[in-house]
């Protein structure tokens, strides 16, 4: 589903598409199209930044194939990878999107931990005696 139709639909409808709120969606837009009008360099996408964005949080939401994506968004599964990745780099790096440290977040927050204990067990067989096993005469 391209944006066209995407930003027609309710808010948790929206929701349910792509994973992210529709303020959120915008956001992420800006941050890509701050970063993409910046470059100079190779050739432009057929793809709105928009449509970009929606193709990568679709492929994270559902984990489709890169070819059914790029079925649905009339590209080649190796333009969809790059699309991915060049929108996952832009995000990752951008200072909005980036998830804390872990030891900003052990300082924050006290975090419980469970242990589980999984050491492997032995399974009882039964022993192979001779009286078990009957012998066949050709």
């Amino acid at each position: 589903m391209r944006y066209e139709k995407a930003r027609d639909l309710k808010e948790g409808d929206f929701k349910r598409l792509c994973g992210a709120k529709k303020e959120t969606f915008v956001t992420m837009c800006e941050v890509v199209k701050e970063v993409l009008s910046r470059e100079t360099r190779g050739r432009r996408s057929r793809l709105s930044v928009e449509d970009q964005v929606l193709l990568t949080l679709g492929y994270w939401r559902e984990y489709r194939r890169m070819f059914h994506l790029g079925q649905d968004f009339g590209l080649h599964e190796s333009n969809v990878s790059r699309i991915v990745q060049k929108v996952e780099d832009i995000l990752v790096k951008g200072e909005r999107f980036s998830l804390p440290s872990k030891r900003r977040l052990l300082e924050e927050n006290r975090l419980t931990y469970t242990i589980v204990d999984v050491t492997e067990m032995t399974v009882e067989r039964p022993k192979k005696n001779k009286s078990d096993v009957t012998a066949e005469k050709r």
